[in-house]
């Protein structure tokens, strides 16, 4: 197989955001869901002139309506500790339904300036109100999503072409399940260590492992994973286990030293153009 670097960095993708990436759905409208019979109790607070006298009205037989407070500020505990500058002190809300305090709960929401939120003529419903806010909260879910999406796209690489080709597939490998499976005893440092996928033959007993990640931002992480994938090759070779690292993202554009240094040292370096052109392919099997 012929080696070219720079092909490798000139063909880096500088995103992979899959649809399901920005919003999970699902998740907003259930958790929108579970709170829709007492936001709908709330909405009888919208544009009331004396919501002090309404709000105590209305949780006087509606109690349930306080555990919908906190997602109105887009928090998820149901238990929240204020610390009062003035005072100095701490006080803390339950929104459970233990407390039974109709003065303390709307403290809550003139302090905290929910008032304003039902006082305004913009908000017409908090059922929708709420799934704007899940929306945003779903967004700091983004980070994990994105950590798992190069290895999901790599997986479904390598789920298509195992299947074609009557290999088998294991992924977030342990060496333990490796060796339960197949019969393979790994031997690496970080004995604990889960190689995102394991492929075998079981025609001939061949095992490859396989590593998958993306960059965007540079830093001094993508040296360090450069100098553990070389050691990791090293150790592995010395078992003759083949070890393949698919990566991808511009921020190895700030790396291109390291990941230079481990292209030449290491057999196989991926990234998914040369998936997408059939690498696996050449590979031996």
């Amino acid at each position: 197989m012929k080696k070219d670097f720079n092909h490798l960095v000139s063909t880096f993708k500088s995103s992979i955001k899959t649809w399901d990436y920005f919003v999970n759905w699902n998740k907003v409208f259930a958790n929108s869901a579970d709170l829709e019979i007492v936001l709908n109790k709330l909405n009888y607070l919208l544009g009331k002139d004396d919501l002090r006298g309404e709000f105590y009205k209305l949780y006087g037989s509606n109690p349930d309506i306080i555990k919908a407070l906190p997602v109105l500020l887009a928090v998820r505990e149901n238990k929240l500790e204020i610390y009062d500058k003035v005072s100095k002190e701490s006080e803390f809300y339950d929104f459970s339904g233990k407390d039974n305090d109709t003065d303390k709960y709307f403290e809550f929401l003139d302090e905290s300036g929910l008032a304003k939120l039902f006082q305004r003529d913009g908000v017409k419903n908090l059922v929708d109100y709420v799934i704007g806010v899940e929306v945003g909260l779903d967004s700091n879910g983004r980070k994990n999503r994105g950590g798992t999406l190069m290895e999901e796209i790599v997986g479904l690489f390598l789920e298509s072409f195992c299947r074609q080709n009557g290999l088998e597939c294991i992924p977030q490998a342990r060496p333990s399940k490796i060796k339960s499976e197949w019969g393979f005893n790994i031997k690496i440092d970080k004995s604990e260590r889960s190689f995102d996928f394991a492929v075998y033959n079981p025609r001939n007993g061949k095992i490859k492992l396989f590593e998958a990640n993306f960059y965007n931002g540079g830093g001094s992480k993508l040296k360090a994973v450069c100098g553990e994938f070389r050691s990791l090759y090293d150790e592995l070779k010395a078992q003759s286990i083949e070890f393949i690292w698919v990566t991808d993202g511009l921020g190895w554009h700030t790396a291109k030293r390291p990941l230079e240094e481990t292209y030449n040292h290491n057999d196989y370096v991926f990234n998914l153009n040369m998936l997408e052109d059939g690498v696996l392919n050449e590979l031996s099997w």
